[in-house]
């Protein structure tokens, strides 16, 4: 019987190889016919039974070479930037072409460069569907074309009785963040859909039946600062401690810290893994894909954090090696350059040389690349004939970096967790941040928002598919790291922006045309670093907050939580000293419509909220004067905002907008219809999707801060977390913050 199985394996091997041959002869055939600078035949004429014999001696030759030189050719060249890959390819592709038609005997045809390669990209295109499809009804040959899309061999005989890469048999986990995804959102898409008196499937219909069968849904509360740079921290190193928004001035160094922005992630990962003497919840084995920092793990592809170029090593970069070393059980005289030089050597862009070993991924990714820019232009116009409210401007090259993110970033980490599966390790973390980039032009609950959920849960359908493949069974867990939520901004409801208030509150003149606030998403930063673009790249923005005179504020904004920091004032400035200086600043930051609260530090009261009508709120003591300006955004909100003015590097002012709790409605400080990084609203309520067999917080208990996120998901995978989750104390904080 095992003779036999062979021999039908070995026979249905040959059979696709034939398929896919005569497909990409009729391929070439067809293009020869159609286009001008291509024929397949000399000038004087051959018979039919002459171009067919070239033409599937010219397909053969393309596949052939496809086959043993492209992966040599896209290796090679990894050293350039990951965008420059990605339209490289193509012309790689085309040359390959026209080498394979120099090798064809007696060709008589002709064809020009430029031609070739789209003629390539066509063929790659169509040999690849024609082979997905027969593979689609062959269990093994799925198997073995997920690898090749991975780029990696699948071990003989793997299957879920098989060793993991950490040489155990228990199973290994993949948690998929879902950026900017709230619990709400993600309820409302598991929903079917009434429309036009029709039930439709919903948006997220594998969600939907894992809920219904083998996952369940709780809620977590993000920190105050409800954003990626925190949340994604503290969940992959244990501590988000001293990390007060998503940019931040630092008095000492006089630099403006910015979560996204690679050397910045860098020295935040640097400082959690000093904090908690870990090197992360991924260390030894793991695997980090599309994130901001590594995790501790040893694999890693589209890591901010790693984005930078190689730098002589430091003290403190010897002291995360050492970490890393003990991790993975090396001797504690190891050489710990020599670890950190291994890991680094993952840095660079083998996720990238996974997918691109594909030409045929290339050419995939690249149409929907371009249909994804056709769609948004067609969106934002469509958006504007509506007359939609909230809208913010959506030209320039937004539309190229939403593809960016919807597209590129999506298909190589997906490609990158499928290898990581077929590989056998033991946990994986993934970010996906589609969702996140349109929600913050187009809205959280958009209709241009819910399509891209939908394309993200065929996403994690095939990497639930995918598992089935791996040498051990795989848990998959879906979480996010904060919701969005949605509202006119700030300069529009008001026709100023904070800078100018402060500004006008401070006696300083106003600009007539306020400077832009670069947007705090993560796509724009991710395709700087694909770019290999130097970090400060000229745009109006957080880098250039700083310049002009040192006795002005510097005003930096995070959603609709804004930082303002008096370089002239050394330490931390509190509010005597503030008032000495601007005695008007307090009170018309405090008393306008479009603020909820002020956070300052009083040098007698300690930390003080600062609210509407006078109302103060003293955090350390609880003592509510007038109306508590923290009532509206629910009980959690004094010990998230106590937490943060509790850091080193809270700001002398910190300010949070309205939150209107019948809408749900906050007001950006950037230019964003979906904000987060504040409290109000469902940016505080992110989800966390999780099978049955896995112990999860009591659905009666909160699981409050992105620290008891890592605690919970530290203790799935068997290791001592480096944070507990706060307590409830007295029967206090019971409820979400804003929900």
């Amino acid at each position: 019987m095992g003779v036999l199985r062979r021999w039908r394996a070995a026979g249905g091997a040959i059979v696709r190889v034939l398929v896919v041959w005569a497909v990409s002869t009729a391929t070439m055939a067809v293009l020869a016919g159609i286009l001008p600078d291509f024929r397949i035949q000399s000038p004087t004429g051959d018979s039919p039974t002459r171009i067919a014999v070239t033409a599937a001696a010219g397909a053969g030759a393309f596949g052939l070479l496809s086959a043993l030189v492209w992966p040599v050719l896209v290796r090679a060249v990894l050293l350039v930037p990951a965008l420059v890959l990605g339209l490289l390819v193509f012309f790689l592709n085309g040359s390959l072409l026209l080498l394979a038609l120099r090798f064809t005997p007696d060709w008589q045809g002709d064809i020009a460069p430029a031609t070739a390669v789209v003629i390539a990209a066509v063929m790659s295109a169509a040999s690849s569907a024609t082979s997905t499809t027969l593979a689609m009804r062959d269990d093994a040959a799925y198997g073995r074309r997920l690898a090749r899309l991975a780029g990696r061999r699948r071990r003989r005989g793997a299957g879920h009785d098989a060793e993991g890469a950490d040489g155990t048999r228990e199973p290994g986990f993949v948690f998929v963040q879902l950026d900017g995804v709230g619990h709400d959102v993600l309820r409302e898409a598991v929903r079917p859909v009434a429309r036009k008196g029709r039930l439709r499937t919903p948006a997220m219909e594998t969600v939907a039946e894992w809920l219904d069968g083998s996952h369940r849904l709780v809620p977590w509360t993000t920190d105050w600062s409800s954003q990626t740079g925190a949340s994604q921290l503290a969940i992959l190193h244990g501590s988000n401690e001293d990390v007060p928004a998503f940019r931040w001035y630092e008095k000492e160094t006089g630099q403006v810290m910015v979560c996204n922005r690679p050397s910045c992630a860098a020295e935040l990962e640097r400082r959690a893994v000093a904090r908690t003497g870990r090197a992360g919840l991924l260390a030894p084995d793991g695997a980090s894909r599309g994130n901001l920092f590594s995790g501790g793990a040893g694999q890693l592809a589209l890591v901010m954090s790693v984005s930078t170029r190689r730098r002589r090593f430091s003290a403190d970069r010897l002291a995360m090696a050492r970490l890393r070393s003990r991790a993975v059980g090396a001797p504690e005289g190891g050489d710990p350059a020599a670890v950190l030089a291994r890991v680094s050597a993952t840095r660079s862009r083998t996720g990238y040389f996974a997918y691109f070993s594909d030409p045929a991924n290339a050419v995939r990714t690249a149409a929907s690349f371009f249909a994804e820019v056709v769609r948004e232009v067609t969106e934002s116009v469509s958006a504007r004939l509506r007359h939609e409210r909230p809208r913010v401007r959506r030209g320039g090259l937004y539309p190229f970096l939403r593809a960016f993110a919807t597209v590129v970033e999506r298909d190589v980490a997906v490609a990158a967790v499928v290898g990581d599966m077929l590989a056998g390790r033991g946990a994986v973390y993934a970010d996906l941040v589609a969702y996140d980039e349109v929600a913050h032009h187009s809205g959280p609950r958009s209709r241009d928002a819910m399509r891209v959920l939908r394309r993200l849960d065929r996403a994690i359908r095939l990497i639930a598919d995918a598992s089935r493949y791996a040498p051990r069974p795989y848990r998959i867990v879906l979480l996010s790291d904060h919701g969005q939520s949605q509202g006119e901004t700030f300069e529009t409801a008001y026709g100023l922006t904070l800078r100018d208030l402060v500004r006008a509150g401070c006696g300083l003149p106003v600009r007539r045309r306020a400077r832009g606030t670069a947007s705090g998403t993560e796509a724009r930063a991710a395709a700087r670093a694909a770019l290999h673009r130097p970090e400060y790249g000229g745009r109006a923005g957080e880098e250039q907050e700083t310049a002009g005179p040192s006795s002005e504020p510097v005003v930096l904004a995070s959603g609709n939580l804004a930082l303002i920091s008096f370089p002239e004032l050394p330490g931390r400035a509190d509010r005597q000293d503030v008032e000495a200086r601007h005695p008007a600043l307090l009170r018309t930051l405090a008393e306008h419509p479009g603020i909820g609260f002020v956070l300052v530090l009083d040098r007698e009261r300690g930390p003080l909220v600062l609210g509407g009508d006078g109302g103060e709120h003293e955090l350390e003591t609880g003592r509510v004067t007038g109306r508590d300006p923290l009532a509206m955004f629910g009980p959690g909100a004094a010990a998230a905002v106590l937490r943060t003015a509790r850091f080193p590097h809270a700001a002398d002012i910190m300010v949070n907008s309205a939150y209107d709790p019948v809408t749900r409605a906050v007001h950006a400080f950037e230019e964003q219809v979906g904000s987060h990084g504040g409290l109000g609203g469902d940016q505080s309520r992110a989800f966390l999707l999780h099978p049955f067999d896995l112990d999860g917080p009591d659905p009666l208990e909160r699981l409050v801060g992105a620290e008891a996120v890592h605690a919970l998901l530290a203790g799935w995978l068997g290791r001592k977390p480096v944070a507990e989750a706060p307590p409830v104390e007295d029967g206090k904080d019971e409820q979400p913050v804003a929900g």
